[in-house]
């Protein structure tokens, strides 16, 4: 079985610009919502996403949190983009940056249209319990705050949240931080 551990972060500054060693465009879509999801009439999120002249299918179990079970299988091009266009309810679009730190990979979405201006810092871990770098424009946790998952950005975007949605703080989501 495949795992995925990682942890979610918002970003404190921008220095981690000038660090950038790749960025890649992102399109994604979800065949089972985010309301399938919410009512449990699912255990897993289904993905089909492109980026540049690759494309895959990713299915990750439902779980909150920083472990979650996850399988990538390709897809052929144009297939992904005709399941994007006819199958999914709604595309998210994102620009990843790569960053480096220390030998660790830092994955930096900024996302677009009704996303834009939210950046989130993901980082995929060997156990749940690894220490990793802390560079100073990684902030806050928000690995278990479900709003921040891409299938719920779909559904609701960052433009629709409101300002305590924005600046809220949650004690799930800083205790690990």
């Amino acid at each position: 079985m495949g795992i995925e551990i990682e942890r979610k972060f918002l970003l404190a500054g921008d220095d981690w610009r000038t660090a950038v060693t790749s960025t890649m465009h992102i399109a994604q879509g979800y065949l089972v919502d985010v309301r399938a999801l919410r009512e449990g009439m699912t255990r897993a999120s289904v993905r089909v996403r492109i980026s540049g002249e690759k494309a895959w299918l990713n299915i990750k179990s439902v779980e909150l949190g920083v472990s979650r079970a996850e399988y990538e299988l390709p897809l052929p091009l144009d297939d992904a983009q005709t399941m994007l266009d006819t199958l999914c309810n709604g595309v998210l679009e994102k620009i990843r940056h790569h960053v480096e730190i220390d030998g660790w990979l830092f994955e930096i979405d900024e996302f677009l249209g009704a996303n834009r201006g939210l950046f989130v810092a993901e980082v995929e871990l060997p156990d749940v319990h690894a220490s990793f770098p802390r560079p100073a424009w990684l902030g806050r946790e928000v690995s278990s705050l479900a709003r921040y998952y891409n299938v719920n950005l779909i559904e609701r975007p960052f433009a629709e949240w409101n300002d305590s949605e924005r600046d809220a703080t949650d004690a799930k989501a800083g205790e690990n931080a």
